[in-house]
């Protein structure tokens, strides 16, 4: 059986039931595809399902296709039974590239022979885990962002035996359910994303660690200030903006010599466990009594009124 076009999926196989593999499956759900799902995990039926009936109230107000149904969702015991008949199969293991390498050839001899497979992984080399596949041409990298039901950005990332039509083809599927795919032009680890995070991330951690901030001090730095910015114009065009008239190339006259000065630290901390400590104390006393779950629910809440008013005031529909 061939291919078939990315607008006309029907069924998505999804191996791994956990966070990430959970919103994948709610996504789809929400865009009107058959799901069918796996997960070695003992509880797993009930923990994905539990998973996507938490992120329907966030998936109703963003807009649900016609023919959307929960009871769409099917568990399979097997991988070979999740993906046997699948037109397209999301991969959510955990990080991990022994056990990516063997769950790809195990993908790889179940599933018809063109259907495309995509890893969620979030730094792992595509070319890497597909080395030992029969059909390594059609196994790229598919890496969503939490909440993946509702955070549009897919990096698609192909390893070295990628065929260069399983990408497109992986960019159109994403982008015609609601995503927005961005075709990484280099496989590199950690791809765009995540390592524009990681930079944040560890010098977070020295503020942290040289006790300049806490930790709630270091996120409110974030979010009452750049955050607010990097929403709907990222860094480069916050910076353009920064130039006043003459744009990027004033901003870079104005502030290029800072790149000189001593601003960062490129490598982060020992994680210790005194730092590991004051990590995990502030962030509780930032949660304030509320569990993960009611978080994630008044997060939805607050990102979706984000997007709904960038999506207003700001974007633009290409």
């Amino acid at each position: 059986m061939a291919r078939p076009q990315p607008n006309a999926v029907e069924r998505v196989g999804i191996v791994g039931g956990g966070v990430i593999g959970g919103g994948w499956a709610a996504y789809f759900l929400a865009r009107g595809l058959d799901v069918v799902a796996t997960d070695p995990h003992p509880e797993g039926e009930a923990r994905l399902r539990a998973m996507v009936a938490n992120a329907w109230p966030a998936l109703e107000r963003l807009g649900l296709t016609a023919g959307t149904d929960q009871k769409r969702l099917r568990y399979a015991k097997t991988i070979a039974e999740a993906v046997r008949d699948a037109d397209f199969i999301q991969e959510s293991a955990p990080e991990n590239e022994d056990l990516k390498t063997a769950l790809m050839v195990e993908i790889d001899g179940a599933a018809r022979p063109d259907t495309v497979i995509a890893s969620s992984t979030s730094g792992l080399l595509p070319s890497r885990f597909q080395r030992q596949a029969k059909h390594p041409e059609r196994i790229l990298v598919g890496h969503p962002f939490n909440p993946v039901y509702l955070l549009p950005l897919v990096e698609v990332v192909g390893g070295t035996a990628t065929a260069e039509d399983a990408k497109d083809w992986a960019v159109a599927f994403y982008n015609g359910i609601g995503k927005r795919a961005l075709k990484c032009r280099k496989e590199v680890p950690g791809f765009v994303s995540d390592r524009l995070q990681e930079a944040l991330w560890r010098e977070a951690l020295h503020l942290v660690n040289d006790g300049i901030g806490t930790t709630a001090e270091v996120d409110d730095a974030i979010r009452y200030g750049p955050g607010l910015r990097w929403a709907f114009m990222g860094s480069f065009l916050t910076y353009h903006l920064a130039g006043g008239d003459a744009g990027m190339a004033h901003f870079i006259e104005q502030f290029g010599p800072a790149l000189d000065l001593p601003w960062t630290n490129h490598r982060g901390p020992a994680m210790t466990r005194e730092l590991a400590d004051r990590l995990v104390s502030g962030t509780r006393e930032q949660s304030a009594g509320q569990t993960v779950k009611e978080m994630e629910r008044k997060r939805d809440d607050v990102l979706l009124g984000i997007m709904e008013l960038l999506d207003r005031r700001w974007y633009t529909k290409s």
